[in-house]
């Protein structure tokens, strides 16, 4: 990703924070995490350092299986499972544990979501997927461009970043005032500052050249930055 694009992006972990709420949570599936571990031991494997990978990964194992071979039979003598299957047995089963805790946790962090949705959230939620969408397909483009086709090169790329970052503030400001609308139902704003926006700013920066690449992206941006705007009216309304 470019210099210019970094940061712009809304992230997860932005978006948690702005809204107070775990929302986009996606259930952790234990096999995901071994399987990235795993590609990345292949790939080790494949390098200069693959001796060294096999070497510690088998020790590794290995002394695992050794300390849990003692363990086994020094309090667990009743038991006359062979160690090796008693020890997959167990990682089954600790595995199915740790992964129906985590589903738990998914699921009582999905409901703490669904009971603070409002109706506003839900559009600058969805406004924000829009803005990312954005930001994700300027990424790709560059992507094609460096990939030696210098003819889907963004025209007049300054205005379009300018436009991105104008919506995003925007975005930030109204999921900010939902926030507290939604925390403090009986909180009359004082906090003005929250309303002042930039789409005069953004309207002026549109183009006419609905045909051209930069030209729909800045529309993109104004589009999302109405939608903001309309909420944040609504929102206002509320006082």
């Amino acid at each position: 990703m470019r210099d210019d694009l970094q940061g712009l992006e809304v992230s997860q972990k932005e978006l948690q924070k702005l809204t107070n709420l775990p929302v986009n949570d996606e259930l952790v599936i234990i096999i995901n995490p071994l399987q990235i571990l795993g590609k990345k031991l292949i790939k080790k494997i494949k390098g200069s350092e693959g001796a060294t990978v096999i070497f510690i990964g088998f020790s590794t194992v290995v002394l695992g299986y050794l300390i849990f071979d003692i363990l086994i039979k020094l309090f667990a003598t009743w038991i006359t499972t062979p160690s090796w299957l008693l020890l997959i047995l167990s990682g089954l089963w600790i595995g199915g544990l740790i992964q129906t805790i985590l589903y738990l946790i998914w699921k009582k962090r999905t409901k703490v979501v669904k009971a603070n949705m409002t109706n506003s959230l839900l559009i600058l939620l969805n406004d924000v997927d829009r803005y990312n969408a954005v930001i994700k397909a300027i990424d790709i483009n560059d992507q094609i461009e460096e990939a030696g086709n210098p003819e889907v090169s963004i025209k007049e790329r300054e205005k379009v970043i300018a436009a991105l970052k104008l919506t995003k503030t925007d975005l930030i400001r109204a999921l900010k005032t939902e926030r507290i609308l939604r925390e403090n139902k009986s909180f009359i704003l004082t906090n003005t500052e929250l309303f002042v926006n930039n789409l005069a700013t953004l309207t002026a920066m549109q183009v006419t050249e609905q045909a051209t690449e930069h030209g729909r992206l800045l529309n993109e941006a104004l589009e999302i930055a109405l939608d903001v705007q309309h909420e944040m009216r609504r929102l206002q309304s509320q006082r």
